[in-house]
């Protein structure tokens, strides 16, 4: 027992570090020191103290350096610094870029009336207009065959047109390639931090320092406008196919004026989206973390981290409990082996489903180990045993006591029960499902349906767990550590149900496990611990431990 509380607070310890470095981090990060002495040689001042007027031009190419030629497409000739707006412009796209080929914009911030080429006080970054991903297998109704994807792009050009345009993404495409191709990013978000901020050379940041650009005036140095291109704005849902027949698409040019220490914050998120892209993560993978901290202020995302720091740590108390729990599981008494058998069934569909969704590794990973977990536990719980003979694989099921064989007749009961009303709906579901909606394949309609089912229906599993307490008057034989941990998940879990993009079935899902949770309190209060009952490890306290012998 000792081990066991100094590895959970070792943990815990361990947790309370990396919190307060991370505060320090993120400290560091969103202040930086000004230079005290304005006079000062050390001292870099801002070009925009002098108010001057300034220009932002847009251009396309078809290489980053510009080589080739180059197209205006946009230009903000009374450009004020401190005034946010949104243009919607369509652009043309060379044959190059139509043939799956890539285009670039070069952003200028230069001094108005003067060429953007040649001006020395112009400051420019390059953003990448089109990226590469597996497009989108088309969906269909299983019935009737009718393709929904030309309508989904045709309804998807027009909003971004407002109206439709001669070109347009792909239409009537019934094939689809399992070739990355070129799509269009439609959005491009440009910042320039307002502040007259006041560099010191001495503490000038690393992160800040590749975005300066500084010129000697008399004795003071100067720097240029501080240009950033926020490309944790680009999301997957805005992205528009490409192919030969699309000769122009719309882009939406959006410009705000940032803060320095948000400047700082986005370069290093963007780093590291940056980072896990060169380790192997796809667009769709980088998106989900892209999803965290666009439309989000500073301080929901300090507030988002110190939660999910907290989930995280749950997260694991609750793995350790749960592990420790089943490995020293001797007996069934209490427990309802078809609540185990079904929440294996369902960690399985719902890890099938996220995979047919082609969902982030961010979480299909966790959700793969979590059905390899719970696939153990029904083989705990049925005391099953695996052989194997001449390369073939035999099942032995270990024999219930007789107390075991009551708590299997409750749980055989309450199953019964709640069979005359899940089946029904479940099956109803699928029905409706096959008629009106559309999917990819026969194989996604039944995973669908099934984890529609699971999400809609699944907290009635855990009645049968409810119905073996009320029959045994006692809640000794739970898990309770873990389930406390997991708990306080569910709770986390309700907080940003409201505020986080997920599907509306997995939002419902998070408050249906508060209603079952509630109850297991009031029974845990209905029926306090005695002593002579079996405990979660099968032994009763009043039992005297058995000594090792020597």
């Amino acid at each position: 027992m000792f081990l066991k509380t100094s590895f959970t607070t070792l943990i815990v310890g361990v947790f309370v570090v990396y919190v307060l470095h991370t505060c320090w981090v993120m400290y560091g990060i969103v202040y930086t020191k000004p230079c005290n002495n304005p006079k000062g040689a050390n001292c870099i001042t801002p070009f925009l103290a002098g108010n001057p007027k300034l220009q932002l031009s847009i251009y396309t190419t078809l290489r980053s350096n510009a080589e080739g030629g180059h197209t205006l497409i946009h230009k903000e000739e009374n450009f004020d610094v401190n005034s946010k707006f949104e243009r919607t412009i369509n652009v043309s796209l060379p044959k190059k870029t139509r043939n799956n080929g890539t285009l670039y914009a070069l952003i200028f911030v230069h001094q108005a009336a003067h060429d953007p080429w040649h001006d020395p006080r112009q400051v420019h970054l390059v953003a990448q207009l089109t990226t590469y991903m597996v497009p989108k297998p088309p969906e269909i109704s299983l019935i009737s065959g009718e393709d929904k994807t030309k309508g989904q792009k045709e309804g998807q050009q027009k909003k971004l047109h407002d109206a439709a345009t001669g070109g347009g993404a792909r239409a009537g495409a019934t094939s689809v390639s399992d070739h990355p191709v070129s799509h269009w990013r439609s959005r491009l978000t440009v910042n320039i931090v307002g502040d007259h901020f006041l560099f010191d050379r001495e503490y000038l940041p690393n992160d800040v320092h590749r975005y300066l650009r500084v010129f000697q005036n008399g004795k003071k140095v100067v720097y240029l406008p501080l240009l950033f291109v926020d490309e944790l704005s680009n999301r997957v849902k805005d992205l528009v196919e490409i192919n030969s027949t699309t000769t122009e698409l719309p882009l939406i040019i959006s410009y705000d004026s940032i803060s320095l220490g948000r400047l700082r914050f986005w370069i290093h998120m963007q780093d590291a989206v940056y980072s896990l892209q060169q380790f192997g993560f796809t667009e769709k993978d980088a998106d989900e973390i892209k999803g965290i901290f666009v439309d989000t202020n500073l301080y929901f995302l300090a507030l988002t981290f110190f939660v999910a720091a907290f989930h995280l740590l749950f997260d694991f108390l609750a793995f350790k409990n749960d592990i420790s729990f089943w490995k020293q599981k001797k007996s069934m008494v209490g427990m309802s082996s078809k609540a185990v058998l079904w929440r294996c069934f369902s960690t399985i569909v719902i890890f099938l489903y996220l995979l047919d969704e082609q969902t982030s590794l961010l979480v299909l990973i966790p959700a793969g180990i979590g059905s390899m977990i719970e696939v153990w536990k029904v083989k705990k719980a049925f005391k099953i045993q695996v052989f194997w003979k001449g390369g073939k694989p035999t099942f032995l099921f270990g024999k219930l006591d007789e107390s075991e064989r009551r708590t299997e007749e409750y749980d055989t009961l309450a199953m019964k029960y709640l069979s005359y009303l899940l089946y029904p709906l479940c099956i109803g579901g699928a029905v409706y499902a096959l008629i009106f909606l559309r999917y990819k394949s026969w194989y996604s309609w039944l995973i669908n349906s099934l984890v529609n089912g699971v999400y809609a229906f699944g907290f009635l599993f855990m009645l049968p767990q409810l119905f073996v307490n009320y029959k045994l008057k006692s809640v000794a034989h739970l898990p309770w550590k873990a389930f406390m941990y997991k708990a306080f998940n569910t709770f986390i879990d309700d907080v940003f149900a409201f505020i986080i993009t997920m599907p509306t079935s997995h939002r419902l899902a998070c408050f249906r496990d508060d209603v079952v949770f509630l109850i297991y309190l009031y029974q845990r209060w209905l029926y306090p611990v005695d002593k002579t009952r079996v405990n979660e490890y099968g032994v009763s306290y009043d039992e005297k431990p058995k000594g090792k012998s020597h």
